[in-house]
């Protein structure tokens, strides 16, 4: 009573005449005070692939001390339009092209060209550049585009030059996102202004959750920035984006339909407004805090960029809680009922709210076995394209985008061994290196393996190797595990076996041990909050289950989606990982949204017939949210990388499904089966 108390007295203060007017005027002051603190943050620009403890990782340092570490090689490789072999002509002038290279792009070549190398079928010829590499991608960007300046403009006219190679994967990376996070701010914006005007019909209304939402998504965006900086996280700030916009504007969705459902019962808008606030909060802080916690789970990942998520999310939607709880109901107060023109609700409209979804709930009620066979039906028939799916995206796929790096790669590929444009390094001692060769070269597939250079002071030898095998195909992931087995098993040379391919082998290693870790993490989160919110054993369980039946189900038609409307012929490493928490976190939501409406309902209704009012009162506000959200997580496919929008296609779907199929008929018809025994060990306060 003192805490329901103690809520009221606050809920009616934050909206009062003059309270929403110092609510609001503290909260800008706290936001503009962040802002000016955090403005200048910057996050890591980095996003490591593999584990921080990994042999890729301690091999990507051991190669940091040898003379040129700040060396990369950029491949030019040259073909015929026809696809016939290359004259001696066409070498000779590559020949003599090659030398003109030196110094090019400001002098970030730093050293003789070497070529040309003519492949064994004479259809393609390679110049390996040496450039000076920068800091990140965006550095080597500008060093790529005068290269590919250089070669467009001296090189042969009658070949096709492509530049290609790790440096220019990355700068292609770098050139595909520029500008992207406005792009992804832009489109987010856009796609929820459109979809709140249509929930609320009102040319004004819209405005309000949308600029509090943005405000905070703002001062997220800052904030993790700081956060990233400080602690050194590596993340991507578009899903902190996409995540802030979806959640905060389903907690003002919910908090203004439950504003409007109490317009409809008196005059005054304050006190609808509080009552409002204060029947909302609860729902709106357990559906955060679980969302919340369960992204906090991620700081036991291994993967950097999993990692650096977790904490740098959990602040974006605490965030967003603030802002919906404490800054929009101010300004709803001091708008007023107007805010609703031209549909304002008054008092004795109520009858005709939530027809049709009293209708639905009702049918279910009436055959609840029947309905549950059908829903659990639809999600077994979508968890069913998870045969066939696998995991793992080579370099050249993970981007929607053409490239010529992409390009020059399968020019690269169909002349040379594959493995010819990401070789693989093993550092080990000097006194051991013959022996390391010697180990490499038995294996099967490896083309060539060589030393390729020494520490100042001799204590350690890279050696390179060549693959004949695709890079991150499984027989070259496979090698990698042969490789260092070899190597590992020389007496002296404590060997560490490097190289793009070995890193990717890590971080699948990576990622399907934060997965068997972190999913049922998310799992017990779920289940002890709504154990707290709902008091009760069995409906926790039951939810949780038809939850985690909703989210494979969801994973397995977006993966089948993504291979047949797409091509895509795998999911990247993170999103299994991410769509399930996402999913599952996300689902939460609207099942605490739903149940907890259900569980006041049946203490006067009962509880078959309190889902059916719960179901009547939540359903449009449910279905509301679950389409913005859906909507927001679509606009990740604006980006160019293929982990985001098969992440949003996956999200979008499954919210959709939760949203229409699982909280309209498969948990209403769990209640509608078990009835009161729902609550167990729980009871319900007496009927009134």
């Amino acid at each position: 009573m003192e805490d329901s108390l103690a809520r009221r007295r606050f809920s009616d203060r934050l909206v009062s005449r003059g309270g929403a007017w110092i609510s609001l005027g503290v909260v800008l002051i706290v936001m503009v005070g962040l802002f000016g603190l955090f403005g200048s943050a910057k996050a890591p620009a980095r996003n490591a692939a593999a584990p921080v403890d990994s042999e890729s990782t301690r091999a990507a340092e051991l190669l940091q001390q040898f003379p040129g570490a700040d060396t990369q090689s950029v491949l030019i490789v040259a073909t015929r339009a026809d696809g016939d072999a290359l004259t001696l002509a066409q070498l000779a002038e590559l020949e003599a092209f090659a030398p003109s290279l030196t110094g090019a792009a400001d002098g970030a070549v730093n050293g003789p060209v070497n070529g040309p190398l003519v492949s064994d079928d004479g259809g393609a010829a390679l110049l390996v550049t040496p450039i000076t590499a920068g800091e990140d991608n965006t550095a080597n960007a500008a060093t790529v585009a005068a290269l590919r300046d250089a070669v467009a403009a001296d090189g042969p006219k009658d070949l096709t030059l492509q530049v290609t190679g790790g440096p220019a994967f990355g700068a292609d990376i770098a050139g595909a996102f520029a500008g992207a996070d406005f792009t992804l701010l832009l489109v987010t914006i856009l796609i929820v202004a459109i979809l709140l005007i249509i929930t609320y019909r009102s040319p004004v209304l819209w405005l309000v959750p949308l600029i509090v939402v943005a405000l905070a998504d703002g001062l997220a965006g800052r904030m993790t920035a700081a956060a990233g900086a400080a602690w050194d996280l590596q993340f991507d700030a578009g899903i902190i984006s996409v995540l802030v916009f979806g959640a905060g504007t389903n907690y003002a969705l919910l908090l203004i339909s439950r504003y409007r459902e109490e317009l409809l019962l008196t005059d005054d808008h304050r006190s609808a407004l509080s009552t409002a606030w204060r029947k909302t909060a609860p729902a709106i802080l357990a559906s955060n805090l679980t969302v919340v916690v369960a992204l906090l789970t991620l700081v036991l990942a291994v993967i950097p960029g999993t990692h650096g998520l977790g904490i740098s999310s959990a602040i974006g939607l605490l965030i967003a809680l603030a802002a919906v709880l404490f800054a929009l109901p101010p300004v709803l107060a001091i708008c007023g009922r107007k805010l609703f023109w031209p549909f304002i609700p008054k008092p004795g409209a109520q009858a005709t709210q939530g027809r049709a979804w009293r209708a639905i709930a009702a049918r279910v009620m009436r055959r609840p076995a029947g309905s549950l066979i059908a829903g659990l039906a639809l999600l077994a028939i979508m968890a069913a394209g998870l045969f066939g799916t696998s995991v793992g995206l080579d370099q050249a796929a993970k981007f929607r985008v053409e490239s010529e790096s992409a390009a020059g790669l399968e020019s690269l590929s169909a002349h040379f061994p594959p493995g010819e444009a990401q070789p693989i390094w093993v550092v080990a001692k000097s006194d051991a290196a013959r022996e390391v060769v010697t180990a490499a070269q038995d294996l099967p597939g490896v083309v060539r393996a060589h030393p390729a250079g020494a520490t100042d002071d001799g204590a350690l030898t890279k050696v390179m190797v060549t693959s004949e095998y695709t890079p991150s195909s499984p027989e070259s992931l496979a090698q990698i595990d042969a490789l260092r087995a070899a190597v590992h098993a020389v007496p002296g040379a404590d060997a560490v076996v490097g190289g793009a391919v070995a890193t990717d082998a890590d971080a699948r290693a990576g990622n399907q041990r934060d997965l068997l870790l972190i999913a049922p993490l998310v799992l017990a989160v779920s289940f002890l909050v709504l154990l707290v919110l709902l008091r009760s054993l069995v409906a926790p369980v039951l939810l949780l289950l038809v939850n985690l039946a909703s989210a494979v189900a969801a994973i397995g038609a977006g993966s089948w989606l993504s291979r047949i409307l797409f091509g895509q012929e795998a999911l990247d490493l993170q999103v299994p990982l991410l769509a399930f928490l996402f999913l599952v976190a996300l689902g939460i939501d609207y099942t605490i949204f739903l149940v907890h409406r259900a569980r006041s309902e049946a203490e006067q209704h009962g509880t078959r017939e309190g889902m059916v009012h719960a179901v009547a009162h939540t359903g449009g506000v449910i279905t509301s949210a679950g389409i913005v959200l859906a909507g927001v997580f679509a606009a990740l496919g604006v980006l160019p990388l293929v982990t985001l929008g098969q992440l949003g296609l996956i999200v979008g779907i499954g919210v959709l499904v939760d949203t229409l199929v699982v909280r309209t008929v498969v948990v209403p018809a769990i209640f509608g089966l078990v009835g009161d025994r729902i609550w167990w060990p729980g009871k319900l306060r007496a009927r009134v």
